[in-house]
């Protein structure tokens, strides 16, 4: 990979990459972090990564680093006043967002990324199962399962809009 060629990996992923990770983790800094450590990761192994699986790589970086960080955060038990303490400011959600929002809270790790590696970001099964280290009938099924348990939440009485 040569480096406009990388320079154009950061044009082209960078937004992606960080939508995908912030939606996951709902923090912006440590999603920066995250993605800033995805794209420094490509540089160093830019020989052996192909240009047109750049995509790919990046996004099992990234999410490898996303998992790593939460596992990390689970043992350290982090207050309910860093929320407060971290000054982001998240704008306000309509009924409908918020439900949204709710219901994929609702999912776990591997199930939220699946779900927003096919539905938000449009990967295939296959570079899914790339990504997530799963096979191509693994992320079917994990898939199917996430949309039945969001399916089952969001027509439930209490969140019918």
């Amino acid at each position: 990979m040569t480096e406009f060629e990388y320079n154009e990996c950061v044009n082209n992923h960078a937004d992606g990459l960080f939508r995908f990770i912030v939606k996951n983790l709902r923090h912006e800094e440590d999603a920066r972090d995250i993605v800033q450590t995805s794209f420094e990761k490509l540089w160093r192994n830019r020989d052996q990564v192909e240009t047109a699986k750049s995509k790919a790589y990046l996004f099992t970086v990234g999410y490898n680093q996303m998992i790593d960080h939460i596992r990390k955060n689970k043992r350290v038990q982090l207050k309910e006043e860093f929320e407060e303490q971290t000054g982001i400011q998240y704008q306000q959600h309509t009924g409908l967002k918020k439900t949204l929002m709710e219901a994929l809270n609702r999912l776990n790790e591997t199930q939220k990324s699946l779900v927003m590696l096919k539905d938000y970001e449009g990967y295939s099964y296959e570079e899914i199962g790339q990504i997530m280290n799963l096979n191509e009938s693994q992320v079917k099924v994990y898939l199917h399962r996430a949309r039945l348990t969001l399916k089952n939440y969001l027509v439930s009485a209490e969140n019918v809009l």
